[in-house]
């Protein structure tokens, strides 16, 4: 594996357009995850427009990705209820409702108070942690989160909640029917309420005098737009990602015909991350190094025809293989997409032409994604350019998706997505080509920053014809 840093160039080849493209790209970030400080602030920010809506208690947050995102502490979920409190009477202030499993994140993150329970289904008196094993009444959660906001004094107060899950979606509060759907347009501002169903009804069953209002519109307009700091921990991920492709374009030289892309895949990832790690000083101690990921695949031969293959990735690389090594790296939580699509010789002229259309619309696509254009125009001069080029019957999905920590993220490049992209939104840059007739398809992805005059791809492997085709 080791001489795979070494042979076959690409090192040396991604080093060039790296200078080439230096002057366009965020710096990447020193620190390997955002400052505290970073999340104080954002939490200010979510705070004062919660303000505007009447707020006057406080902010509860329990979406996982709303939490990580306002308070910084990563962290998994399952089916336990998790929570935060973001008191409006405390500019400090960070109180959890947590499960009892969590409680060392929690305790060593910033807090300002806490509250837990043993486990999911919590028996009232159950905690064997404090030598209490009873078999009692089963505590339902959100009824305990309502009372300890209560026993908190907040029970008669005005408390913002993330009820609103289809803004995960991109569908803000009264644009469910929208005939022009954009996430930044105007929506019906979410007003005053008692909730009466789910979670948030159970909850404001407990704490009757109390008002509720949704802001999960505020925190998913936050969420997709990256400020400066976000930007520069991304491009860390994506330099990573990028040395990640080139280790496994020279393996792939040095290996040759007959590699397992299962192989590859699993190789990429070890390299990947003695890679990164080599760069980050930690002794397993929480909050350092934390939302680290080098989550990649690679298919070759008939499963590259396939969008969303269901077929294990176990075969090997033969004479006119397409093969696509795909994912996502991520430090801190931030990252994201970089695919390349190979192709071996000897390759039919229709293969080479469909990758060429293929590679011409990954480079239109982060062209068209600029400043104040709208993400349908993008996906209009995506497939406007494949149907030009013979190639409509090779298209199965949209350009790009919005990227964020979670993945798939609003908006998206989409004809029937007409939000105006603002700068700092990031996308994904994959306009894939498919042929399952002839056993083959393509499709190279990015990260792409929407900036003012054209859309900057952060992954630097370069995407033409040296890198990508090759002569085994």
């Amino acid at each position: 594996m080791a001489r795979a840093e070494v042979s076959g160039g690409s090192f040396a080849m991604l080093r060039k357009e790296q200078e080439a493209r230096r002057g366009e790209l965020p710096a990447a970030a020193v620190a390997h995850r955002l400052p505290l400080e970073w999340y104080k602030a954002k939490c200010e920010q979510l705070k004062a427009e919660a303000r505007e809506r009447g707020v006057d208690g406080g902010i509860l947050l329990t979406s996982r990705w709303n939490i990580i995102y306002a308070t910084g502490l990563l962290h998994s979920t399952t089916e336990r209820p998790f929570a935060c409190f973001l008191p409006m009477d405390d500019d400090e202030g960070l109180v959890w409702l947590h499960p009892y499993l969590d409680y060392q994140l929690v305790e060593g993150w910033w807090k300002t108070d806490s509250h837990s329970y043993f486990d999911y289904h919590h028996s009232i008196g159950g905690e064997p942690y404090g030598d209490r094993v009873e078999q009692g009444p089963t505590m339902n959660i959100y009824k305990w989160w309502g009372r300890t906001l209560s026993r908190l004094g907040y029970g008669d107060k005005t408390i913002a909640i993330d009820s609103g899950a289809a803004a995960e979606i991109g569908l803000l509060p009264g644009q469910e029917n929208a005939d022009r759907l954009d996430m930044f347009g105007e929506i019906d501002t979410p007003q005053k309420h008692r909730p009466n169903s789910g979670k948030f009804g159970i909850m404001a069953g407990e704490i009757p005098k109390a008002q509720f209002v949704d802001v999960y519109d505020i925190l998913i307009r936050h969420r997709v737009v990256k400020d400066d700091m976000e930007n520069q921990l991304t491009q860390r991920a994506m330099d990573y990602f990028s040395e990640i492709h080139a280790f496994v374009r020279n393996y792939i030289i040095e290996r040759g015909r007959g590699s397992l892309d299962w192989e590859i895949e699993n190789a990429a990832q070890l390299w990947g991350m003695h890679r990164i790690m080599q760069d980050i000083p930690q002794a397993s101690e929480t909050h350092n190094a934390v939302g680290i990921q080098v989550g990649v695949g690679c298919r070759t031969g008939l499963k590259t025809a396939y969008p969303h293959p269901n077929q294990v990735s176990w075969a090997r690389i033969e004479p006119g293989h397409a093969l696509q090594f795909a994912g996502i790296v991520r430090v801190g939580g931030y990252g994201g997409e970089q695919y390349r699509s190979f192709l071996f010789a000897p390759w039919t002229d229709w293969q080479e032409r469909v990758w060429e259309v293929h590679t011409g619309s990954y480079y239109l696509q982060a062209e068209e994604s600029r400043e104040g254009n709208t993400c349908s125009n993008v996906a209009k001069a995506v497939h406007d350019y494949q149907v030009e080029n013979q190639c409509a019957h090779l298209v199965y999905h949209r350009p790009g998706h919005g990227e964020g920590m979670e993945g798939h993220q609003p908006p998206y490049q989409a004809l029937g997505d007409y939000t105006v992209m603002k700068a700092g939104m990031h996308f994904s840059n994959e306009p894939g080509l498919y042929d399952p007739e002839n056993g083959f398809g393509f499709n190279h992805s990015n990260n792409v920053l929407v900036a003012r005059q054209k859309g900057l791809q952060m992954g630097t492997a370069p995407c033409d014809k040296e890198w990508c085709l090759l002569r085994l």
